[in-house]
């Protein structure tokens, strides 16, 4: 399975569990990191610990391997790394201040998920 499929079913999953705003950057020719980035925001640090876990799920369903969760503690920003495939679950007004998207957009191409 390629990485913009399986980035497409985390988001779909993630918009399953009511996560606002769902984006998907495909940032293959822009840096090494990653090949696809996801942002996604949630109403509180409960809601995003349930989708840091269904992105996680998600993923080990289409066999890609978690190699890291990081902030579930403070729950004001969830990473998830997948290796190719980065999630980043804020809490709105994190999301504002830290701007993901115009960060990663800049030379990254927005993939439509469909629902």
């Amino acid at each position: 399975m390629n990485v913009i499929t399986v980035a497409k079913r985390i988001a779909t999953a993630l918009d399953d569990m009511k996560a606002l705003d769902v984006r998907v950057i495909d940032v293959r020719k822009i840096t090494t990191i990653a090949d696809v980035i996801i942002i996604a925001s949630g109403r509180s640090d409960r809601h995003l610990r349930a989708l840091a876990d269904s992105a996680a799920q998600t993923a080990r369903t289409c066999k890609l391997r978690v190699l890291g969760t990081e902030g579930e503690r403070t729950g004001e920003w969830v990473l998830v790394d997948m290796g190719d495939i980065i999630v980043h679950l804020m809490h709105p007004t994190a999301r504002a201040y830290y701007q993901l998207e115009k960060l990663w957009s800049n030379g990254g191409r927005e993939v439509a998920v469909s629902k």
